[in-house]
């Protein structure tokens, strides 16, 4: 039997059936109207799968800054948890490295599309494998699980409690301080910024301005690309 993870105050935790997606669950509750701060989770083994449900209280432009807080509390939990030669670093808009390769990823979805409308409801999702079934350690040198990185003594539902801790103290230094705090943090864990990137465009990703979106240089020209344009379509 799988222990129940411990959740801070403001946060409550949902676990669903191990074969139903967290966060398909996390948003049918969302438009039904669940609480904010529910946590919904998948008891697997194999896998940390988890889903939190914001209702902001701002234009979703601005909402989905949080997205990066979700990148965050990772990358805390993970420095907490994990042993400490273990580098974590973030690959906009969407994916996490450990050790150089990538380790899992967040996805997120909204009621609204229009940056300045207020949403009901802002669903952020996050997976990160623990082992990868049938594949031999180092099959592919561009993914990881945790396991293959030294991290044997994390268990999901421990790394799930951790993700919820840091992510609520981070959403109350977004919501006191604003993006510059947040993003403050983020940078330095982006390993891509100030290098050519090909996805999802090409061009020299020079960073992120102050609404949190990319600014990606093409020659003379600098385009921005909001994390917007990658929610999760319904």
């Amino acid at each position: 039997m799988t222990e129940s993870p411990q959740f801070p105050p403001l946060f409550s935790g949902e676990a669903v059936p191990r074969h139903t997606d967290p966060f398909d669950k996390a948003v049918s509750r969302a438009i039904a109207g669940v609480d904010s701060g529910t946590v919904f989770y998948s008891e697997a083994v194999d896998t940390l799968r988890a889903a939190l449900v914001l209702a902001p209280e701002t234009p979703l432009e601005e909402a989905v800054q949080a997205v990066y807080v979700a990148q965050i509390g990772l990358a805390e939990s993970l420095g907490a948890l994990a042993p400490p030669e273990v580098p974590v670093h973030f690959v906009w808009p969407d994916r996490i490295k450990v050790n150089g390769a990538v380790c899992g990823s967040v996805r997120f979805a909204s009621d609204v599309s229009d940056p300045r409308a207020e949403p009901d409801w802002l669903v952020i999702g996050i997976e990160m494998p623990f082992i990868h079934p049938g594949n031999e350690p180092g099959e592919n040198p561009n993914t990881t699980c945790l396991h293959e990185e030294g991290c044997v003594d994390i268990t999901p539902m421990g790394l799930l409690e951790s993700w919820s801790k840091h992510t609520l103290l981070w959403l109350t230094y977004f919501m006191d301080s604003g993006f510059q705090r947040v993003h403050d943090e983020w940078r330095p864990r982006c390993d891509t910024l100030g290098e050519t990137i090909e996805k999802p465009m090409p061009g020299v990703f020079v960073g992120l301005d102050e609404k949190g979106r990319m600014l990606l240089r093409q020659g003379a020209m600098t385009e921005t690309l909001s994390l917007i344009e990658f929610a999760e379509h319904l």
